[in-house]
């Protein structure tokens, strides 16, 4: 990522992105995963479809331990060893692949160029998150980015005001685009304004009732959104 912005005193405006189900659509590989790391450890049937996707933006242990919770804190962990080792497989197979969502590349250069800081907060691993970032060429436009290597995970709003502190950034210039409760609840927990968008894995009505600011059907009314909130852009 590039330099810190403290060294510019202009009033400085932070737009933060959640990862998996905002970013990029990695939905099948985590649902992969899961079941493999399931047949790994030698349980049953594996988690449905819905039940990963509703724990995706959690810390992966402690997501496990939602989608396993008749296992003790060992079982979730080995289960966790297993899940990485499955994730890396499928990652480095040739076909793998984790689409951008449409207007994410987009999007991001036109904020980027109009000087607003951009961050990720995921509850990926750090080697995980810049493996994305780099393979779709967009690393270099994030100023910040927290994983579940930083602290804890969300709704817990540590990683958020680690960033926004160290790029000296106040809570009212900084707003938290997701599509999970985790990630609209992490913002309300740091007091910024939470965005929310309807192409990731929890329901719209999911995101409102935990205080989504606004809804995005698409990458490209972030602008407006943004114009909205802070009056400028």
């Amino acid at each position: 990522p590039r330099g810190n912005a403290l060294t510019d005193s202009t009033p400085l405006y932070f737009a933060v992105f959640d990862c998996d189900g905002t970013l990029v659509d990695s939905a099948h590989s985590i649902i992969e995963a899961m079941s493999m790391a399931w047949a790994a450890e030698g349980l049953g049937a594996p988690p449905s479809s819905h039940d990963v996707r509703s724990i995706v933006g959690l810390q992966l242990v402690e997501a496990i331990g939602r989608l396993h919770p008749e296992g003790d804190t060992p079982d979730h962990e080995r289960l966790a060893g297993h899940y990485k080792d499955a994730f890396l497989n499928i990652r480095n197979r040739p076909d793998h692949d984790e689409p951008l969502y449409e207007g994410t590349r987009e999007v991001i250069e036109v904020l980027d160029r109009a000087g607003i800081l951009l961050g990720v907060a995921t509850g990926k691993s750090r080697r995980g998150l810049e493996a994305t970032l780099e393979s779709h060429g967009l690393i270099d436009h994030f100023v910040s980015l927290k994983t579940s290597d930083d602290g804890p995970g969300k709704p817990n709003p540590t990683i958020l005001l680690d960033a926004m502190r160290e790029l000296g950034v106040e809570p009212e210039n900084t707003v938290m685009i997701g599509d999970t409760v985790f990630d609209i609840s992490m913002a309300a927990n740091a007091k910024v304004t939470a965005i929310g968008v309807d192409w990731g894995y929890h329901e719209v009505s999911e995101l409102k009732s935990a205080g989504a600011e606004t809804i995005l059907q698409s990458f490209h009314q972030l602008e407006g959104s943004l114009r909205t909130i802070w009056g400028k852009l």
